[in-house]
This record gives C-alpha cells, structure tokens and sequence, in this order.
C-alpha cells in the first residue's frame, strides 16, 4: 500500500500530464511542388517556419507521397498543382490538395485543421501583399482578434492536471478501499471482527475514515506537486475543493468497500474494481468531451462519480466557480454518497 499512496502519485502525474496532450507537434509533411514558382515557395515557408510541422519530403510524383501515407512515413501530403502561381494572379483563384492519414480520427482532424489554418494566413498575407500592387483587389479592413477564457496561453497542462488529479484520488481511494475488508477475510480475522460488541456502522467508519483521510492527503500533494512542478492555475477556493473531494471521497470509498463485501479474494476485488475504474475513467470527460458521447452514453453517465468531480475541479480551479456554480453537482454527488453509504452498510453481514 505504501507505494501505492507515496509513489504513485508522483509518477502518475510526472508521466500522465505530459503524455496525455491534445497538442500536436512534428507532424510529418510530405511537399510535392509541381509549379516550383516564388509563390508556392512562399507558402512551403510558412510550413517549414512552424513548430507544428517537419518537412519529411520533397518530390514531383503525388504516387510517392501516396507511398509513405501507406508506410506511415508521413502524416499529411501537400499537393501544389502546375501553374499555381499563374493562375492566383490570373484568376485570384487556385487550389491545393490535402492527402492525410485519417487512421486515427482525432489526429487527422488537428493535422486538418492545423494545415487549414496556415493556408488562410498565408491566403490572407498574399491578398494584402497583392492588395498594393494592383488596385482592383480590395484588401480586407477587418482584423479579428482572439481572447481565450480562463486559459489564455492554450496550456493543455492546465486542463489535463485538474482531470489527473482527479483520477489519482479515485484510483487510491476505490483500490485501496476494494482491499480492505476482503484482506481480512483471506487472512482469517475477519471473524475475529464479527464476534466484537462494534456496530456495523462504526465498522463501516472504522475502515473508511483511514483511507478518507489518505485520500484527501494525496488531494493536497497532487495540487502541490501541479502548482510547483506545471505551475497549473489555482484561481477558486481551495477550501471548496477540499469540501467537494470529502464528499465525493465518500461516494469511492463506499463503492470500494461494497466491491470488498462482495469479493472471497483480493485478486477478485482487483478485477472488479478496474473493471469500473476504466468505465468510470474513459467516460469521465478526462480525454474526451462528455457532450460529444452519444445521447445514451450521456444519460448513463449521471451515476458516474468521476464525471462530477472532473467537471468541479476544474471549474474551481481554472474559472474560479463559487459554491453557487457547482451546487448541482455537489448534490448530485451528496446523494450518492447517502446511497453508496447505506448499500455498504446494509451489504455488510456481521456474522459470526
């Protein structure tokens, strides 16, 4: 258990924070310039000038480019046609082509949008350059700017470190709650408990308070250790964190102490527990929005504990919500916590 409390957390945020990113970067470019024109070479700079992308290859052959698609040699084929300068100052018109491994969805959507991005900029420059050297073309006169909310430097650190935290209370709390009352049936004092003049609710105490108390101690080094080492923003009241996470602790304790009760080995209550941990964790919003599930994922995910809490912290913590903004899911978390209680409590036999 010890590393589990002392150890885990450290590398759990160290490794997970910087893995998990929703940032892309060397994404691998494959150029096929067939114009060779000041232009097209213009515009190949802007994408040698980012730090998104890598120029992997030049070449004149769109078979190539296909070839390293299927190789996974590259992630994203820029395909500038003949006469592409000619027909820009003929026509003020032209078009290249985008060929992108869409293997993984998620990527291929960034890498579209990323590559969409640089070609307006440099659509947008090439109007305002031509713009002054012939008249007939009207610049635009409207600039757009942009202010981003409660992270303003886009850090995804920032929005993963509250959700990981999150994670790292649930996974000491529930593993370590699953293995305490069926470590004391393995070993056989389990009936030793049984024969006592204790209460069944002061049993239930017994075994949750120790743990209540570890896993609000590792909320606490978790916002330390993301404060210190991601410099992550801590804009609402700490005190209000604290409260929510004592509640929603009761809510995982008293699921890990059901899933003990039930459990004849800790093997079993292991499986068991991982086995909701990852439903829990993969429909929290941690990696993906909950709004873009299906309508029926969203309808059961109201019984997912995770779900609340992610969505408290970070408002807490990045947009600085009082009690007001997150009193619904604090009662939605109270109840379940009152239910889980009472179906532990009530699961627990006290038999001799």
């Amino acid at each position: 258990m010890l590393p589990i409390i002392f150890v885990m957390p450290f590398i759990q945020l160290l490794v997970l924070v910087h893995a998990a990113t929703f940032e892309m970067k060397h994404i691998r470019l494959d150029v096929i310039d067939r114009d060779m024109s000041s232009v097209s070479r213009e515009l190949i700079t802007k994408f040698s000038g980012s730090p998104f992308y890598d120029i992997n290859d030049y070449s004149f052959s769109e078979k190539e480019g296909e070839e390293d698609l299927r190789s996974n040699k590259t992630d994203v084929v820029l395909v500038i046609p003949e006469h592409f300068e000619k027909k820009l100052r003929k026509e003020n018109y032209c078009e290249v082509q985008l060929l992108i491994n869409s293997i993984n969805a998620a990527s291929a959507g960034l890498i579209n949008a990323y590559t969409s991005s640089i070609l307006l900029d440099y659509n947008a420059n090439l109007v305002a350059k031509w713009s002054v050297m012939n008249s007939t073309i009207q610049a635009s006169t409207i600039n757009t700017t942009y202010s981003y909310w409660y992270n303003p430097e886009l850090n995804y650190k920032n929005y993963m470190v509250p959700g990981i935290l999150v994670l790292l209370v649930t996974i000491i709390g529930m593993v370590l709650s699953s293995l305490n009352v069926v470590r004391e049936k393995e070993i056989g004092t389990i009936e030793q408990l049984n024969i006592t003049p204790i209460r069944k609710y002061q049993f239930i105490i017994g075994k949750l308070m120790p743990f209540w108390i570890i896993g609000m101690f590792e909320l606490a080094f978790g916002l330390t250790l993301g404060k210190l080492l991601f410099g992550i923003p801590i804009v609402g009241s700490v005190p209000l964190l604290f409260l929510f996470a004592a509640v929603y602790l009761l809510v995982i304790l008293s699921i890990g102490l059901l899933i003990s009760t039930v459990s004849n080995t800790q093997q079993q209550a292991m499986f068991i527990t991982w086995f909701f941990m990852m439903i829990f964790v993969m429909m929290s919003g941690l990696f993906t929005p909950v709004e873009s599930m299906p309508q029926w994922a969203q309808n059961i995910n109201v019984i997912n504990p995770v779900a609340y809490f992610i969505k408290a912290m970070r408002m807490v913590l990045l947009k600085g919500s009082g009690f007001g903004d997150i009193s619904g899911l604090f009662a939605s978390v109270s109840v379940y916590a009152v239910i889980m209680i009472s179906f532990a409590t009530w699961r627990y036999r006290k038999v001799s």
